[in-house]
């Protein structure tokens, strides 16, 4: 799944007050966007939205919370033998274990040296195969806890394949792994398998964009921003980029990032979070101004 992200903060403490390049020996992966952290892989991407409020809390850190979960949940899925062996296995990959385990170590790591609080949303997706068939088929394995979210999209259709659910104590108080939290992967994280197909592009994002853009123009942005690319009107400076893969999906995600941003800085705009707090009895207009994060990949054959 040759991958590609694209981040924007828009918060004021989108720098690390913890410098740990490394834990537990191992460098820490991903990308700190804001109290967001976002994580490409060869088969494995995640977003998690770090909870702001902590950055007015004591010893709060939500976004070391959010970057060492994603860290630690994609090395245990590289460390599963049934993700990585080449000969096919009928043993399926266990990402909620997986999340379990990440938080597990999360709490550790941010218990010493120093004490650290923070909690954070978790959603990532898993590219692996049907254990079941006969002839391998490309299998998504998503997992999410809390309101960031992973969808699917065809684009040449421009249809929907899938999209997770949210999930919500209270209106803008999502399900979140952390401090003082009741929630843990265990007892609280849902998994989805799906199949899909080759060219399907699979999006985690943050809140900031699925509070910002509704489900159509989600679709919308990855068709139209596909169709550019392939005729050749795509930004010129991604074309030009050196590296060989994930061109694409950065443009894609770019184009994501790029609507949810005008919205969020659009005190006038109509929005999925001015909707719902309506609904709730709230007063309120225009986007909602968050971190905002985006990762694209697609599903593609490998080579050889």
């Amino acid at each position: 799944m040759p991958s590609g992200s694209f981040s924007d903060p828009l918060s004021t403490h989108n720098r690390s007050r913890d410098r740990r390049p490394y834990v537990n020996g191992e460098m820490i992966r991903g990308i700190t966007n804001g109290d967001d952290a976002v994580l490409v892989g060869e088969n494995f991407i995640g977003a998690n939205d770090g909870v702001g409020a902590w950055a007015q809390k004591s010893r709060g850190h939500a976004a070391l919370w959010s970057r060492l979960i994603l860290h630690f949940w994609a090395l245990e899925a590289e460390r599963d033998s049934s993700v990585n062996q080449e000969a096919m296995s009928s043993v399926e990959p266990d990402p909620i274990r997986y999340l379990q385990r990440a938080y597990e170590y999360t709490k550790e790591a941010t218990s010493s040296p120093n004490e650290w609080k923070g909690t954070t949303t978790a959603c990532a997706a898993l590219l692996h195969y049907d254990t079941e068939s006969i002839s391998p088929k490309p299998m998504l394995y998503v997992t999410n806890l809390g309101d960031s979210q992973v969808m699917v999209v065809r684009p040449k259709a421009k249809k929907l394949i899938y999209k997770t659910t949210e999930q919500w104590h209270w209106f803008d108080c999502p399900r979140q792994l952390g401090t003082n939290s009741p929630d843990t992967p265990a007892t609280d994280a849902v998994m989805d398998k799906l199949e899909i197909e080759e060219d399907d592009i699979v999006l985690a994002m943050s809140d900031g964009v699925v509070d910002n853009l509704w489900e159509h123009e989600v679709i919308q942005y990855v068709h139209d921003s596909v169709q550019r690319w392939d005729s050749g009107e795509q930004d010129s400076v991604l074309k030009n980029r050196p590296e060989a893969s994930g061109k694409e999906m950065l443009a894609v995600a770019k184009e994501i990032l790029k609507a949810a941003k005008a919205i969020a800085e659009d005190p006038y705009a109509e929005s999925p979070f001015m909707e719902r707090a309506v609904e709730e009895g709230l007063a309120m207009e225009g986007g909602k101004l968050d971190d905002i994060s985006v990762v694209a990949a697609q599903c593609k054959r490998r080579k050889g």
